[in-house]
């Protein structure tokens, strides 16, 4: 029998991803309550929260052992990534973690020149230009106001940028540390790999960064979820919880069918792409694409069921539809991202 047969089918988790994931549950709930996600939002940023994050392995986890990693599947690492999009913890790992993989592939964290040891650790942060439609000279990156290094494409080169006074944050809906970033005004710039075969690295760190992505915005959904089905059972109206309307109720059950649906997607985009990724390379855009228009409609019925509570600027559920809206914003338009899923779907039924 193919090793892969019935995996293919089961995308059940093991004891110890199980465990995995309620260890970081249990992080992001002690240390990233919602005062701490709001006291950074002018930055976009938690610099203590980071180092604490670092702590517990999340980024060397993600890397080969070759480079002191701990060879974690991606698998494992929409667990953490669910985690982190539960608690909207205001920390860039989904970017650091695709770009640090993409030097990895490239052979680039063992050369003298580049940090290496540091980038594993957490202490440089790697920021990505994660835009699918990219064009040539400025563009707008996710982390790119709190990143040591930035890791862009320009033509047929992969190259690392460094600044020496970190670009301006520009506000945004979905409160990430972003900025425009110049790759002419670097003052420093090491072109990593150039030709095919780099870009094609750079498209993994892309569909990587896309299903991370995808599974912080499952964890959000959830939660937004727990948020609007905690209030609904605890508020009446003529005597009954409004939870027992179908005007709430049908909603919600959608939201959780949303949830369900899309985590199954992402952990099959995540397997596929760690063990088979030549046999269904539309799964991570797929995955994206699919939560991130659904985040936003499940997280403004979550403050819908809250009427004027959900609207108010303290409200947690405020808080979350901003995210739901923004994050996904930065891989750009999202169009791009909905033509490389027709595209590779209508290839593989040709």
């Amino acid at each position: 029998m193919d090793r892969y047969e019935l995996r293919r089918q089961d995308y059940s988790l093991s004891e110890e991803q199980t465990e995995l994931q309620a260890a970081y549950a249990k992080f992001f709930r002690s240390r990233s309550p919602l005062e701490v996600v709001r006291a950074a939002e002018e930055t976009g940023f938690d610099k203590n929260l980071w180092e604490q994050l670092c702590g517990t392995g999340a980024t060397t986890m993600a890397l080969p052992e070759s480079v002191g990693g701990d060879e974690a599947t991606l698998v494992d690492l929409t667990l953490v990534a669910e985690e982190l999009g539960r608690a909207v913890a205001p920390l860039p790992l989904i970017d650091h973690i695709a770009a640090a993989r993409l030097l990895a592939r490239l052979g680039a964290l063992s050369t003298a020149e580049i940090a290496g040891p540091d980038i594993v650790a957490g202490k440089q942060i790697l920021g990505l230009d994660t835009r699918v439609d990219a064009a040539e000279g400025v563009r707008l990156i996710g982390a790119g106001a709190i990143a040591d290094q930035i890791v862009v494409r320009e033509g047929k080169d992969i190259v690392l940028l460094g600044f020496d006074t970190r670009p301006a944050r520009v506000d945004n809906i979905g409160k990430l540390p972003m900025a425009w970033v110049d790759p002419a005004a670097a003052d420093r710039r090491t072109v990593l790999a150039s030709g095919p075969e780099a870009l094609a690295h750079y498209r993994t760190a892309l569909d990587e960064w896309r299903l991370l992505t995808a599974a912080a915005l499952v964890g959000l959904v959830e939660e937004t979820l727990r948020i609007a089905a905690e209030f609904a059972t605890s508020r009446y109206t003529m005597g009954v919880p409004i939870s027992t309307l179908q005007a709430i109720s049908h909603p919600l059950a959608n939201i959780a069918i949303t949830v369900n649906a899309a985590r199954n997607l992402t952990r099959r985009a995540a397997w596929f792409l760690d063990n088979e990724p030549d046999v269904q390379p539309g799964l991570p855009a797929a995955a994206f694409v699919y939560i991130a228009e659904e985040a936003p409609r499940a997280a403004t019925m979550a403050v819908q069921v809250q009427g004027g509570l959900g609207v108010s600027t303290e409200s947690a559920a405020s808080a979350y539809l901003l995210r739901a809206r923004g994050w996904p914003l930065a891989a750009g338009d999202l169009g791009a991202s909905a033509v490389e899923v027709a595209e590779s779907f209508a290839a593989a039924s040709a």
